[in-house]
């Protein structure tokens, strides 16, 4: 009965009977001379379009017309030829008018069903992005591949790995023709103990070339099957009686095979199949299946390579920091990093440089302890870690303690073991994890820095007129330490202003302690140099020596001030009429900068942002647009402490599509808290000027 209504049919026959009460009271009414209820006759098609499908929709109004034509046309007499004209043609309209509704509904019905369907696959691969790579460990890796598979995408996923591959060694350069020997690794069925499986893990197999494991091998790219359904599968099953009697048992209609490698070498094969779900994999699901099998591979075959020499921690150590420094309006930015001696090996000294909204920059410098393989890969998660927590927007001093909390946890997995290959050297140094961080950021609007660390050397400014200090910075305790306080502060740096972040291997060098090496720094820095890269230099030439102990890192970065030309800020009352007047002054700011393009899309914005601020916030309320090169910031301020969250409004839903709006305009969009409140702020791509 439920799928009765569930399918349209009730409602279907539902508008029938009605049309044929209708039918018969007009019969009874136009015999007075009346077309009382013709009215019904046009709202039985638009119905019908909001509710059932098209062919349905269809029926509906054709029988809808034919019985007006047939009640007014040949069995009544009484009504005028006017009236009946005007009746069969309101029919007639509604009609044509419904079949064009229902092909409008259909079509939006069908995008929101595959937005929902992508957005599905999104979260799959954010989760897939999460949790697989979590441990250097081939067999754990694969196992999270199938595990993160299995019941989302697939019902049965079979991982098979080549054995050089578990044993470290270099694998197979793909493609790779002919039969192919695979060991299973991994395997996770929606079932109890993965009865469709015709392998135990660890067990090997050598596939034939007809076998999809060995086709997706041979040809390097997806392969997608139907079981009981083409040439090659048939006769892989044939020659297989056994995988043939359990795909008849279980039922599995469908698989996916795609080849696991990486840096082009096969690595294994994973396969993907269906059998509870009746819908087949389409060439999507084969998009998705690529695309996740391509992360986990990544992630093997690093795995595998962590059981190679200590040379390579050098090119993992380049490869971590940033190969390009961008471009800002906030600072002109340069840096350098220099490995320590060959006898000591890499040391885990980083940097980074990470735009923030509102045309602010972070600036990064840290140092995690000890040096090799194991400090490349902890500063390397580190900056993944900062830079997540900065894309946050938060303060220096609660970024900092946040990352204590993530040093806190590379311990603990550290002292838990699980690092595969090698681990017990990795275990060996797991209690020394640990690290000092410096982390700054710039206003250019404000020309305030604001500036935390956590036991690192302490940052040195140089003046517009070459006068050094170095700033005066509560140290903080080191990272992984726990449960104590980090203060920030915060410093104003006039245009053309040096700050200077460095780690200590940098002023440590020719035996000098920490306050000599300073005083040393400071000296190098009070020489004017014209071009930043020149006092890199000068600096790497006098504070280090031929043969360091320890690796250094530099960045300099010389400070911009955004003035009036570039932004504009407007207190708005909480008075919802402001919002026009919010348009017209972002309208007339956007215009005499020259980018008129903006207008259309920056009001939309404006609107959105102030009217939420007004609705549900508190004042004082704030507008400020921000253009820099390449991009244009709308922030709105207000009193508020709470965070908006980003949802999406049903059909009839008067309100909640304001964030979702801004979400669509703008190219990224996002919200950070201050002592007195939030900014909600939006940044589009507009054209330089």
């Amino acid at each position: 009965m439920t799928s009765f209504w569930r399918d349209g049919r009730g409602v279907f026959w539902l508008l029938v009977l009605a049309l044929v009460l209708i039918s018969v009271l007009q019969f009874e009414a136009a015999g007075r001379g009346l077309v009382r209820w013709s009215g019904y006759s046009v709202l039985i098609p638009l119905v019908a379009a909001a509710l059932l499908p098209f062919w349905r929709t269809l029926i509906v109004g054709a029988l809808s017309l034919a019985a007006i034509i047939a009640t007014y046309g040949f069995l009544v007499s009484g009504v005028s030829v006017g009236g009946r004209v005007v009746v069969v043609s309101a029919v007639a309209v509604s009609f044509g008018v419904s079949l064009q509704v229902c092909r409008v509904r259909l079509d939006r019905e069908e995008r929101l069903k595959r937005i929902m369907i992508a957005r599905d696959r999104l979260a799959l691969l954010s989760e897939a992005s999460k949790r697989i790579g979590g441990t250097l460990n081939v067999a754990h890796t694969v196992r999270e591949l199938a595990e993160v598979a299995v019941p989302r995408f697939a019902d049965y996923v079979t991982v098979d790995l080549f054995g050089a591959v578990l044993r470290g060694e270099e694998p197979p350069t793909a493609p790779l023709a002919g039969p192919v020997s695979l060991r299973r690794v991994a395997q996770r069925s929606v079932l109890a103990g993965c009865p469709e499986s015709a392998l135990k893990a660890g067990e090997g197999e050598t596939y034939p070339p007809v076998s999809l494991p060995a086709r997706c091998l041979a040809a390097v790219q997806p392969v997608r099957a139907q079981f009981l359904e083409g040439a090659d599968v048939d006769q892989w099953l044939v020659s297989d009686p056994r995988r043939a009697a359990l795909v008849r048992e279980y039922g599995i209609h469908s698989a996916i095979a795609v080849p696991l490698c990486a840096r082009g070498s096969a690595l294994g094969a994973a396969m993907f199949m269906r059998h509870e779900r009746p819908d087949r994999f389409d060439a999507d699901d084969l998009v998705l299946a690529e695309e996740i099998v391509a992360r986990a591979a990544v992630c093997v075959d690093n795995a595998r390579r962590y059981t190679l020499e200590r040379e390579t921690s050098l090119t993992l150590q380049h490869s971590c920091l940033p190969r390009h420094l961008p471009k800002l309006a906030a600072a002109e930015v340069v840096s350098r990093y220099l490995p320590a001696g060959s006898g000591v090996g890499v040391g885990g000294d980083w940097f980074d440089v990470i735009p923030l909204s509102g045309a602010r920059v972070a600036l990064v410098v840290g140092d995690v302890v000890g040096h090799g393989l194991q400090a490349s890969a902890t500063m390397a998660r580190l900056r993944a870690a900062v830079r997540a927590l900065a894309d946050m927007d938060l303060p220096p001093d609660e970024l900092l303690t946040h990352l204590d909390d993530v040093v806190i946890r590379l311990r603990a997995e550290g002292e838990d073991g699980g690092g595969g290959p090698g681990a017990p050297e990795a275990e060996d140094s797991a209690g020394e994890i640990g690290a000092t961080c410096l982390y700054a950021v710039y206003d250019p609007v404000a020309h305030r820095c604001a500036l935390a660390r956590a036991a690192h050397v302490p940052p040195a400014v140089v003046m517009p007129d070459h006068s050094t200090e170095i700033i005066d910075l509560p140290p903080g305790p080191p990272l992984g330490l726990g449960g104590w306080p980090f203060e920030s502060v915060e410093v104003d740096l006039p245009e053309g202003s040096l700050l200077v972040l460095y780690t200590d291997g940098l002023v440590r060098s020719h035996g000098y302690d920490l306050d000599s090496g300073l005083q040393r720094l400071l000296t190098v820095l009070a020489r004017p140099e014209e071009y930043l890269d020149a006092a890199c230099e000068a600096a790497l030439r006098t504070m280090r020596d031929d043969q360091p102990t320890d690796d250094a890192a530099l960045l300099i970065a010389r400070t911009h001030i955004l003035d009036a030309d570039h932004v504009a800020t407007w207190d708005l009352p909480a008075d919802p009429a402001v919002v026009a007047e919010a348009r017209d002054h972002v309208s007339s700011q956007l215009a005499a900068w020259g980018v008129e393009d903006a207008v259309f899309t920056t009001e939309l914005v404006v609107s959105e942002l102030v009217t939420n601020a007004i609705r549900y916030a508190r004042p004082p309320v704030q507008l400020r647009v921000i253009l820099e090169r390449g991009s244009l910031t709308c922030e709105v301020s207000d009193g508020s402490d709470t965070s908006p969250h980003l949802r999406r409004a049903r059909t009839y839903d008067e309100g909640g599509r304001g964030l979702f709006i801004v979400a669509q305009l703008a190219e990224r969009w996002g919200t950070r808290h201050s002592r007195d409140g939030k900014t909600i702020w939006a940044e589009q791509v507009v054209e330089a000027v």
